[in-house]
């Protein structure tokens, strides 16, 4: 999978947990917290959302790694290899 079809896949999951935010201009490098609304719920719905679709589980520790958009799949490309 490549890093331009999981960014899709990620952007993705946030349209569905966050509907009316406009996510064409989202900076990857920065946190997604600063760029859209997502309060600590909506953050737990994309790791459930990671767990449900695509029977990725990622730990409580690891949460820091989705600050941003390409922290994010940089942590999952390894995670999504196959899937």
């Amino acid at each position: 999978m490549s890093k331009s079809q999981l960014r899709s896949i990620v952007t993705d999951i946030i349209k569905s947990i966050a509907p009316d935010e406009d996510l064409s201009s989202l900076d990857p490098e920065k946190p997604l917290r600063a760029q859209i609304d997502l309060d600590s719920m909506d953050f737990l719905d994309i790791v459930m959302e990671l767990r449900v679709r695509y029977n990725i589980d990622v730990p409580e520790a690891d949460y820091p790694q989705l600050n941003s958009l390409a922290s994010t799949v940089n942590y999952l490309m390894p995670r999504m290899q196959g899937v």
